[in-house]
Formats: structure tokens, sequence, C-alpha cells
């Protein structure tokens, strides 16, 4: 069913969601632009790294090997942005991330700001105020990136039913390719499942079946060019090793495995505050039962079951990890939004009281968390005054704009999103990225491997684990030696440097080994690493 808007207020709330996406764009890259890759950046921030050097190719690259798990299609978004600079940075790293973070903002404004503009605020807010999505967004994140592939599917299906939009049933099927050469097969099985979601609940049979089967052709192409390209990168033998990392290692859970209900369960936390508000609203929702009805309550519905199929459809494989979960959060932050559409009783009165109450005492309990671990961790902290001001800043003005009810919600709102983002910005990240810096440890191990050249050996710390953190840091290539035991390790001809984790170190006490001497010790990934010199 579609409704009526004039030309004029569809293109006024184009432009309010392109400036509030905009906005958003802004606060997701603020920050230094040349911050050390950790944690599971390094990975990608290597990719780009060797393609740079190197040129592109159908796959990334490490140790100038193709690396099976992923395409290059991510790492060809960082390469293209890091061309200018000449080097890879945070900011060229996180930069197409942070462009579908905005992108997810700016569809979530457009698909709810038609009902109700407070509705499309909060739902906005909610989005942004879950650590998830904070994290992932400041970071390399190909499940942000499907997040905004399938959201912008699902915006086509639903806007040419509702706000008199064009099809663009070519433009679907571009985003489904998109979706797999970013993140493989189940880049293209997720926005599907979302859009056949929506056709079902509306009861467009055909388009159903019609977009079900189309999408299933893309998918025997896409795996079929998939494992061409993978051929040409790599023979036979680099083929079965894209299907085992891309399909069989996630379905059988050699990659790890959770419970079925891990995705239901886990993310009242990693999706708070959109989640577990979500499951309230709905719960209020069917005790209302027939007494509501609108175009709201049906945009829940889709939102329900698109969100649904996401979370039903990722729980089947074994390998679960709570950033896979991010196309569903879009729709959780719209149905928790759902009670500032202007509905009428006590239970939705009751909600839009605790929302505004949890926004406009965040920044107030943020002052408090952080008071806390200053006695805590006093050392690991950086300076807190200026965190301290901002807060308090935000924290009388949302004060303030109580007694402003025109502006009281979205002030509200927009209050509680900037105190989290800056304690994260200016707390949170200063904090985790000197815990886990690997950076100082490379950078001094390699101008003393410089002064005196010898291969290096990497002990006991994986190649595709701790050593892409140390490898990450370097500007050159460099095939090190990886060694797991300590027969291998006295096996080594001499010179040779060494690198590993004091622990390793310290059990070989009583040995030729264990006699030498640590050329330099320092930390490494949160924890102690020494750098050993076999003369």
């Amino acid at each position: 069913m579609q409704a009526n808007y004039s030309s004029s207020s569809v293109r006024a709330l184009h432009r309010q969601s392109l400036i509030l996406g905009a906005v958003a764009l802004i606060l997701f890259i603020v920050g230094e632009p040349q911050l050390a890759a950790i944690g599971f950046d390094s990975r990608f921030v290597m990719f780009a790294k060797e393609m740079l050097r190197h040129g592109p190719g159908f796959f990334p690259t490490t140790y100038g090997e193709p690396y099976a798990d992923y395409s290059a299609t991510s790492t060809l978004f960082t390469w293209l942005l890091s061309l200018p600079f000449g080097e890879v940075t945070s900011f060229t790293a996180w930069l197409p991330t942070a462009f579908a973070g905005a992108a997810i903002v700016s569809l979530v404004y457009r698909l709810v700001a038609p009902q109700s503009r407070t509705w499309a605020l909060v739902s906005v807010a909610l989005l942004l105020l879950s650590m998830t999505f904070v994290t992932e967004t400041r970071a390399v994140s190909l499940d942000q990136m499907l997040a905004a592939v399938s959201l912008a599917a699902f915006y086509l299906a639903y806007a040419h039913d509702h706000f008199c939009a064009p099809r663009r049933h070519y433009w679907l099927l571009l985003l489904l390719v998109l979706g797999f050469a970013i993140r493989g097969p189940i880049g293209l099985v997720i926005p599907t499942g979302m859009l056949c979601s929506y056709y079902l609940l509306s009861g467009q049979w055909r388009r159903l079946i019609s977009v079900g089967l189309q999408a299933l052709v893309l998918l025997v192409l896409c795996i079929g060019t998939l494992l061409l390209l993978a051929w040409i990168s790599g023979g036979e033998a680099f083929v079965h090793e894209v299907i085992r990392m891309q399909v069989t290692g996630r379905m059988d859970g050699t990659e790890g495995a959770s419970s079925t209900l891990y995705y239901f369960t886990s993310s009242m936390g990693n999706y708070a505050l959109a989640y577990p508000l979500a499951v309230l609203v709905l719960a209020a929702t069917l005790i209302a039962g027939r007494k509501q009805s609108g175009p709201g309550l049906q945009l829940v519905k889709y939102c329900v079951g698109a969100g649904l199929i996401v979370m039903i459809g990722l729980s089947i494989p074994q390998a679960k990890k709570a950033r896979y979960l991010l196309p569903m959060l879009p729709m959780a932050a719209i149905i928790a939004g759902y009670p500032f559409q202007g509905l009428r009783g006590r239970v939705y009165t009751g909600l839009r009281g605790v929302i505004q109450g949890i926004f406009l005492l965040l920044p107030g309990l943020l002052i408090v968390g952080l008071i806390i671990a200053r006695k805590r961790f006093d050392e690991q902290l950086p300076s807190l005054t200026t965190i301290f001001i901002v807060l308090s800043v935000l924290q009388a003005a949302a004060l303030g704009l109580l007694f402003k009810a025109r502006w009281r919600t979205g002030g509200l709102a927009a209050c509680a999103v900037l105190a989290l983002w800056a304690s994260f910005i200016m707390v949170f990240e200063p904090v985790e990225r000197d815990l886990y810096d690997t950076r100082s440890f490379t950078e001094n191990a390699m101008h003393m491997i410089d002064r005196e050249p010898a291969p290096l050996v990497l002990h006991g710390m994986g190649k595709d684990a701790k050593a892409i953190k140390f490898m990450v840091n370097l500007n050159r290539d460099l095939l090190p030696l990886f060694t797991q035991s300590a027969v291998e390790l006295q096996a080594l001809p001499a010179p040779v440097w060494i690198v590993m984790d004091r622990k390793d170190y310290q059990g070989l006490q009583g040995t030729a080994l264990g006699n030498v001497v640590p050329a330099m010790s320092g930390r490494f990934d949160k924890n102690d690493y020494v750098l050993l010199h076999i003369p």
C-alpha cells in the first residue's frame, strides 16, 4: 500500500537524512588518523599494505600469498583510499566502514521519518548507543558494510511500496552481488532473507518467488566466479581452502562453535540498548493486540520479520560472533523507538519515560563510571579532565532540555549519543590501543635487526594470529620463519633473531637458548615478549 507524499516533503526528508548521515560520518572518523592497528584490524591493514606494495588482485595477500577467507573487495576500498596518501592509515582503513555506518544512519531515518521524525531520531540514537555498533564503526568491519547493504535492499523494497519510489529492481540485484563481493555467500544470503521476509509479510508472493529464484541464480553464479578466481589465484589447493574457510569451516564449527540460542541471549548485552528495548516494545505491542493499526505498526512487523530471519539464519552455522549480527541492529533500533510514534497507553508512556530517562542520565552515569575506573586503574587511564568537562556540559544541557518540550526527546538523545562516543574516543579507545599495542615493540625490534641483519623467527606466534600483529607494523616485505617447539628452535642455524613470549622464553631455562640474554624486552599485544639474538 503506497502512501502519498508530496515531492517537496520527500526532498526535505532526503535532505535531512543526508545531513544526519554526514554528521554521523564526522563522528565516526574524528580522532588521530595514524593510530596503530590492533586486534582484528591488523589482518585487514596488512592486506591493504601488501596490496599497496604489489598492486590489486582477486584475493588479499599475507606474506605474498593469497588469503582464502575473504575476497579482495574491502581491501580494494582501503587501497583506493590509501593511494593518494601513499600509505595505509587508520583513517583510510576505517573510512569504508564509516561510510557504511553513515549510510545505515541515513537509511534508518528515511525509513521511519515519514511516520514520525521523533521516532526516527530515537531509532538513530538507539542504533548509535549500541557498543557493538560503536566498536565496529571505529574499525575495519565487513559485517558493518554488509549491514548497510542489507538495509539498503530492505529500504528499496519498502520505499517502492510505501513512498511511491521507483522499483529499481536492478539496484536490488546489484546490492546482492555487492554483498557477496564483500562477505562471500553469507553476504548474499542475509539481504535476500530480509527481502523475502518483507515480501512474505506483505503478501507479495510473486515477488517473493521471483526474488528468491533470482537470488539463487546469483548465488550460484557468484560462487562459480569466486571459485574460478580462486583457481586463477592459487590453483586447486587454494580453491579447496576457499571452500573450507568461507563455507564449510563456518558451518561445521571448526572455526569455533556456540549454542543455537547464542544470538538471542548474548544480544541483550552486545546490542543494548536497542535489542532489550525492542523485546520490551514487542511485548507491549502484543499486549495491546488489536487496539493498534496503521503503517507504523506495519513497519514494525516488517522489521521484526527481517530481524528474526537474520538471527535465525545466522544461528544455523556453528561459528557465531557478535559482529555477524549487525544487519539485525537497525531493525531492533526501529522497533525499540516505536513508542515515540505518539502511541497512547500507560505501557507506551512508561517506555517513553524509561528511554528518555536513560538518555537523561547517561552522561552522569558515565562520569560515575569513569570515577570508579580511575580509582581502580589510574595508571592505565589517560587524563580524564577533558572528558569530565565534556560530560558535565552534556549533563547540564540534558537537564536544561527537560524544560523544552519541543526539543526534549531529540536533545536528550543527542546528549546521550555524544556522551557515549566522547567517552569511547577519548578514554576507552586510547586505553585499548595502549594495552594491545604492537607497534612499539615491532619498530624497536626491527631497528635492532636492521643493524645486524639475520633471518627472523617468530616462535609460537601463529602465522595467521600473533604473527600478523607483528607483520602489520612493517612497511616492507619480510618472510619470517615460524617455529612452535623447542626442538625446532634448537635446530635453527645461526645467526638468527627470535621473537617469543616471555613465558615461552622462561620455559627454555636450562637450555642453550634459555641462557641467552634477551636483546630487548617489551609489551606486545597485552603480553611480555622478548627478542633474542643468536650470533
